[in-house]
């Protein structure tokens, strides 16, 4: 996501490939790249700082040009849709896919092979960064959600005998969210300066993300692939069937277990909350686990668990309308955002170049960094980001080192990951969304009455778009053949 916080290492940490290569190599002299992303530092940083190193290994440049949030899609459709060849290289988000993806480069084929290549989390490298089977861009951020819990809290004598006596189950991280939600009631109603949890519950502030996670237990069956949102057959809107009611009510009790202002929280206030320690526990982006295990941010460093997001032993078919019992619960995890990924538009007149810099801004080393770097914006997105102890020993002790990034690897290789919605109108589809989920969240309506009235706006607006073209564009986004 876009709320990042890492311990700073000196750019020239991004200079490692060019170390020992040989002086433009390869030649790149008077050539200049145009990027452009979000203005940063989130994600503009770390461009900037692999585009240090690149200038030292290949004598091109790179000059980054960045955007407000709000103006960062409107630019860059007008400009593919036009031809323009402004940029060379755009960062942007995964929901943009569908329309830019008409407009972008094939990745070349020798990026497309070999250890590095392998090395990029499948998820990421077989779905995200594929469309209509053809890698269109290049992740360089990973974004998934996870579980954080205090260690110290969860291991307390008097807080694990209570518990027990209470729930008949001993204190542990939660496999499912019924367990979650219990962790949460106990330490809300029984242990005193502590909040059951904290999500982001705030319109506008990153909520439908916190509300998907919930849902993917219930919806993401691992027999029916990408029928979370719709039904891939007939696109179909499947917001307002039992696993979202499930996931919806569940998500509504949670806010009711977190801190008294939880209603206004966006990602922000999690992590701070967390890093406070008002809340026993979190679910959100690996930035939680970071900012938490740093002393000069925290007052529970040292103390910061992790694990992969709770799941369920039943999940919704929508076919047969009927639940199905598995016999432990379904290793399921959810891609939200997906995170950022860079391509080359067909516009540019520096394709190679572009290709060059992004294998190089992508590459083990200079993407490790980045990773540890604040303010980059960038999370594990490669297996060796999990890996490679060393790069976070400056951040974790090593249980919890051992802890974040496992579950980071977990998440991302879940057998039933869970991806984000990627379509044409994403923002349309969205706004209906977080409209319906606040008056749910403020008890105006009940959340099957919300739910209903968001599957509605959802079938008028594929109406709108076409339903033939938001269907190929939906299986498209799942991995899914083309009808």
């Amino acid at each position: 996501m876009t709320l990042r916080l890492r311990t700073t290492v000196g750019a020239a940490a991004l200079s490692i490939a060019a170390g020992t290569a040989m002086a433009c190599s390869p030649d790149y002299t008077g050539v200049e790249i145009t990027a452009t992303t979000q203005t940063g530092p989130y994600i503009a940083s770390a461009l900037s700082l692999a585009a240090e190193g690149w200038a030292e290994k290949t004598c091109g440049t790179v000059k980054v040009v960045e955007f407000p949030w709000s103006e960062l899609y409107p630019k860059i459709v007008t400009t593919l849709s036009a031809g323009d060849n402004s940029f060379d290289l755009i960062a942007f988000a995964p929901a943009w896919a569908p329309d830019f993806t008409p407009f972008l480069t094939e990745m070349p084929a020798k990026y497309q092979e070999g250890d590095d290549w392998m090395d990029i989390a499948p998820v990421y490298r077989e779905a995200l960064m594929v469309w209509n089977d053809k890698v269109l861009s290049q992740t360089m951020d990973g974004d998934v959600h996870t579980y954080t819990y205090r260690i110290d809290l969860f291991e307390d004598e008097a807080n694990k005998t209570a518990f027990k006596e209470k729930y008949g189950r001993d204190l542990a991280v939660p496999k499912t969210w019924t367990e979650y939600l219990d962790i949460a009631e106990f330490f809300q109603n029984e242990v005193d300066g502590v909040y059951g949890t904290a999500e982001a519950f705030r319109r506008g502030g990153q909520q439908f993300w916190f509300l998907f996670s919930h849902v993917a237990a219930y919806a993401s069956h691992p027999d029916l692939p990408g029928a979370m949102f719709f039904d891939p057959e007939t696109m179909d809107a499947q917001v307002n069937n039992p696993a979202w009611l499930r996931g919806l009510e569940e998500y509504i009790r949670a806010s009711k277990l977190a801190p008294p202002s939880a209603l206004n929280f966006s990602f922000g206030e999690v992590n701070a909350a967390f890093a406070g320690g008002q809340v026993a526990q979190s679910i959100g982006w690996g930035d939680t686990g970071v900012i938490a295990a740093d002393p000069e941010q925290s007052t529970v460093a040292g103390n910061v668990g992790s694990a992969t997001l709770p799941s369920s032993t039943e999940v919704y078919n929508y076919k047969t309308g009927e639940w199905d019992t598995f016999d432990e619960p379904v290793d399921t995890s959810f891609m939200a955002f997906g995170g950022w990924q860079a391509a080359v538009p067909q516009s540019s007149e520096n394709q190679e170049a572009a290709w060059d810099f992004i294998s190089y801004l992508s590459s083990p080393e200079v993407s490790g960094q980045a990773t540890v770097t604040g303010g980059t914006g960038v999370n594990p997105y490669r297996i060796s980001h999990t890996t490679n102890k060393e790069l976070w020993s400056k951040l974790f002790s090593e249980r919890e080192a051992d802890e974040y990034l496992g579950a980071q690897r977990d998440a991302v290789t879940a057998d039933n990951v869970a991806l984000d919605m990627r379509l044409p109108g994403y923002f349309s589809y969205t706004e209906i969304l977080e409209i319906e989920l606040s008056r749910a969240l403020a008890g105006e309506v009940t959340p099957q009455e919300a739910l209903d009235t968001v599957a509605a706006g959802w079938d008028d607006l594929t109406e709108q778009f076409g339903r033939d073209t938001q269907l190929a564009a939906y299986r498209a986004s799942m991995g899914l053949p083309a009808k």
